[in-house]
């Protein structure tokens, strides 16, 4: 059965016994940060993830109260500040839509997102803002509200801003609901937005914007069927890991956790503020939460 994740982790968890790759994992507290390079195309084929290096950070549910300050977030944008270049506009984009809420990730996280371009000269001076890096934001919406892809919205923006890097947030899908909310993935492989629930769009990359990539993501929601396999797989002492359940009145389906506007509203302030402090290092957290509030 082709179980459906966006998590690299766990599509290389699922071929452990056929492929060989390389991770690096360090525990900062109760933060576990994994990290791999997919830099082989055979292996890429075969776990279905692009070329480039993959980045999971695992930490304590979402729904938990978080501060500027969070060590969390410093973590998570340390792990950003290695993927983007140094200078340069950022163009931040929040793919999802608003209106279904375990997809309104990007949207929301969008919200938190200092947008600094439009602010240069005497302006930055008067307010003491004279180091800020420039960011622009968008949130694209989706194709079945505005009828354009988003990366021919994106793209034809990029032909014109020039900037140094894009930055794609999107909700992911996991295999396991223990990942959902206590997990987020960044790559610089790009994304293919809907992948994970089966309704994959054109590639957001580097190859088809010309400039860098970043994305990053949680996961909010689960396949059915692939819940279905897992939880018989579990639970049963006989069971041959080369069966598979049919599960055909859950193909359609799509589990996502009761609590999901809490872990929807905490991620994207988490995810929101890590990628602040990524690009704007000579601001404190607290400085950048007054700036965004």
């Amino acid at each position: 059965m082709n179980f459906r994740t966006d998590l690299a982790i766990e599509s290389i968890q699922s071929n452990k016994e056929t492929i060989s790759i390389n991770s690096d994992e360090h525990r900062y507290g109760d933060v576990t940060v994994s990290k791999v390079i997919i830099d082989n195309q055979e292996i890429s084929d075969k776990l279905g993830k692009p070329l480039g290096k993959y980045v999971t950070v695992e930490m304590p549910t979402l729904t938990e109260y978080f501060r500027a300050s969070d060590e969390r977030i410093k973590i998570i944008s340390d792990e950003i500040k290695d993927l983007i270049p140094k200078k340069g506009l950022a163009f931040v984009i929040g793919l999802g839509n608003l209106e279904i809420t375990p997809d309104a990730l990007g949207p929301k996280a969008t919200n938190s997102i200092l947008a600094t371009r439009h602010i240069s000269g005497e302006i930055s001076k008067s307010l003491g803002l004279e180091n800020l890096r420039p960011v622009s934001v968008l949130s694209p919406g989706v194709l079945g509200q505005t009828g354009i892809e988003a990366v021919e919205l994106i793209s034809s923006i990029v032909k014109d801003l020039k900037p140094s890097c894009v930055i794609v947030i999107d909700a992911l899908a996991s295999r396991s609901l223990s990942r959902l909310g206590c997990t987020v993935q960044i790559s610089d492989s790009g994304i293919s937005p809907g992948a994970g629930v089966g309704n994959k769009r054109p590639l957001i990359n580097k190859d088809t914007l010309g400039v860098p990539v970043i994305s990053i993501g949680t996961p909010t929601v689960v396949d059915a069927s692939t819940l279905a396999n897992d939880i018989f797989y579990e639970h049963s002492e006989n069971f041959d890991d080369k069966k598979e359940i049919s599960c055909p009145n859950a193909e359609a389906m799509i589990v996502t956790p009761r609590e999901i506007d809490l872990l929807i509203k905490r991620a994207s302030l988490l995810i929101g503020m890590s990628i602040n402090c990524a690009l704007q290092p000579n601001f404190s957290p607290d400085d950048l939460q007054s700036l965004v509030s």
